[in-house]
């Protein structure tokens, strides 16, 4: 028997394994307008992308009611969900470069286990993984349906649960400052990519930053050996 221990490596998906920001703010847009209100800036809604939608709306929204800001949240998900069916726009949420092969290189590892932990619903990280045929990719999978909003670390405990891995095991990939307060608390290893929605300085929670995701399998080599 192998001595080496199970490794967990739990990815973010919108701006760490996808880009989804013309989802994002085609929903956001259409979202706004069904309530006749003005549409965030991009960067704003690209700011706080990682978030539980109950948690993010009511930032690019403050001065709207709650009953407002329940019915944006609503028309983000259906907007979302009918962007992602309508095929005429092209690809919907491409993979950043490198994504696949680093996703099936771990996964070829014998001790090394996948999983997310996203602020998307439970219906939205389905579609998505239909759609790039990862169903069978991660074994663990967290949600904003089930869990406080990042940075909370309850996603990512409740990962470490799943699978059994020890904390000092895992290491959680993200693009976003809630990626990596989540796993600063608890007590995993985070690693920054710097192709995402936040810029480097408020990535400052960050054990590791990644430049490409080639460089993935190589980091974690020297991680596991710290």
């Amino acid at each position: 028997m192998s001595g080496t221990p199970l490794r967990l490596v739990i990815f973010d998906v919108d701006g760490t394994l996808v880009d989804s920001q013309g989802d994002i703010l085609g929903a956001m847009q259409l979202a706004f307008a069904s309530e006749g209100l003005p549409v965030p800036p991009r960067e704003a809604v690209l700011g706080v992308v990682g978030l539980s939608l109950d948690i993010l709306m009511p930032q690019l929204a403050p001065e709207q009611d709650a009953g407002t800001q329940a019915r944006l949240v609503q028309a983000y998900k259906d907007a979302y969900m009918t962007l992602r069916a309508d095929t005429s726009r092209g690809p919907s949420s491409p993979f950043y470069p490198g994504a696949r092969a680093a996703l099936e290189q771990l996964q070829a590892q014998p001790d090394t286990l996948l999983g997310v932990a996203t602020g998307k619903s439970r219906r939205g990280l389905d579609k998505l993984l239909e759609a790039h045929d990862l169903q069978d990719m991660f074994v663990t999978q967290q949600v904003a349906d089930f869990h406080p909003s990042k940075p909370n670390p309850a996603m990512l405990l409740e990962a470490l649960r799943e699978t059994g891995v020890r904390a000092q095991d895992a290491v959680m990939v993200g693009d976003t400052s809630f990626d990596m307060e989540m796993a600063a608390s608890a007590g995993i290893c985070g690693i920054a990519v710097d192709w995402g929605y936040h810029p480097a300085s408020r990535l400052g929670a960050a054990r590791h930053k990644l430049a490409r995701f080639e460089d993935l399998a190589p980091l974690l080599d020297t991680i596991w050996t710290e």
